[in-house]
């Protein structure tokens, strides 16, 4: 199949980074990627990989004709068998573009929690307006998790077009490697045995890293010691912000901002133990990053965070920084019998590889696209897969 990705933008996201796994992992298929924005960080990767990447370059909030006419051309060139977009932006427009041409139609939703306020007025309104097209629009609706279905179908999107299909991990990549892990430390100055802990999201409202600020700060006033790294676009010392919420809390000495890293799975080698302090989550990539790599992980329950960790972490109501505390403290103590820990980090593990393997992603998505096709006759002459 020749598959055309419609998605709102290439930056430092989880369905952006689903979308590079998927490409890069389906031997089987022709992809090619059109961002409404631009290029962003994994548009030079697909390049380097073999994969035509198209920016439209339309600026964050406004359509321009221009750009409608170059989508309107570009499909016209690709001539794909199937489209599959990616969040609501690219849903709405990218979908519209490619049902008036005929074309099978595959929507792509990585988001749970929709609201004035955490998300933006025109995040919120695009979604609604989907909710509606939802019933004309796309042949399937791909959602990344069962809480995602759940809250958008309760918004009045086409349940019957749903499927979920969870995100999927390289578990050659994502792997325990101590080597990794005493690399990383060595490099940041960490002691060997020094407690650290680690949150890996971008600086955004829905991640809510004052939740974390706020946990930490409990635990630093019990006399718990530990390190903890930040890490993500937007966490570093340029944040003022969040700078001042560290410093505020009394955590200057034991809290480092990073910024963005290249090398995830050796981070999660580092970490003792992952923390996910988010008000809102669809699918939350790092908590399956952090326990492919052997990491156990403390979440709030949002999404689907509960159903990745099940009973290898610790599960706690969003928004509710003594329950956080409360649970990186049992985590830490459970630390202190080695033989319970390194079976803890075991099941950690193994619960990723039975459920959330890159391969089984890449066949459901690819199920998707050869159903829809299915259904309509081949557009472009070609018979599809």
């Amino acid at each position: 199949m020749r598959v055309l990705h419609v998605v709102t933008g290439l930056g430092d996201g989880g369905a952006e980074a689903v979308l590079h796994r998927l490409v890069a992992h389906d031997p089987h298929d022709e992809h090619h990627v059109l961002s409404l924005t631009g290029p962003g960080k994994y548009g030079p990767m697909f390049e380097a990989a073999g994969v035509p990447v198209h920016a439209l370059n339309m600026p964050r909030g406004r359509v321009t004709v221009e750009a409608l006419r170059r989508h309107w051309r570009l499909i016209g060139s690709v001539q794909p068998d199937v489209v599959q977009t990616w969040m609501y932006h690219a849903d709405f427009l990218g979908g519209l573009m490619a049902r008036l041409r005929g074309l099978p139609v595959v929507w792509g939703i990585h988001n749970t929690t929709l609201a004035p306020g955490r998300s933006s007025w025109a995040t919120f309104m695009v979604a609604r307006a989907c909710a509606i097209f939802s019933h004309w629009v796309p042949d399937k609706i791909v959602v990344c998790a069962e809480a995602a279905a759940r809250v958008h179908a309760t918004m009045g999107y086409d349940g019957r077009r749903m499927v979920v299909i969870p995100n999927g991990y390289n578990l050659s990549h994502f792997v325990p490697n101590v080597a990794a892990r005493v690399r990383w430390r060595l490099t940041h100055g960490i002691e060997p045995n020094a407690v650290l802990l680690g949150t890996v999201a971008r600086f955004d409202p829905q991640k809510d890293h004052t939740n974390l600020i706020a946990a930490l700060s409990l635990l630093a006033r019990r006399g718990v010691e530990f390190t903890a790294v930040l890490v993500g676009s937007g966490v570093d010392e340029h944040n003022r912000e969040l700078v001042q919420q560290v410093s505020a809390a009394g955590l200057g000495d034991c809290v480092r901002l990073l910024g963005p890293t290249t090398d995830v799975p050796s981070l999660m080698n580092a970490l003792d133990v992952h923390v996910l302090p988010s008000a809102a989550e669809a699918f939350p990539n790092v908590l399956a990053e952090a326990m492919a790599c052997g990491t156990p992980c403390v979440t709030t329950d949002v999404g689907d965070a509960a159903q990745i960790v099940a009973d290898t972490g610790w599960i706690v109501p969003p928004r509710d920084p003594e329950a956080l505390a409360k649970a990186i403290q049992r985590a830490l103590s459970d630390m202190s019998n080695a033989q319970t820990w390194v079976a803890r980090k075991a099941r950690c593990r193994q619960r990723i590889v039975q459920h959330f393997g890159i391969e089984t992603m890449v066949a459901r998505y690819r199920e998707a696209w050869r159903a829809v096709c299915a259904d309509r006759p081949a557009v472009n002459g070609r018979a599809s897969e």
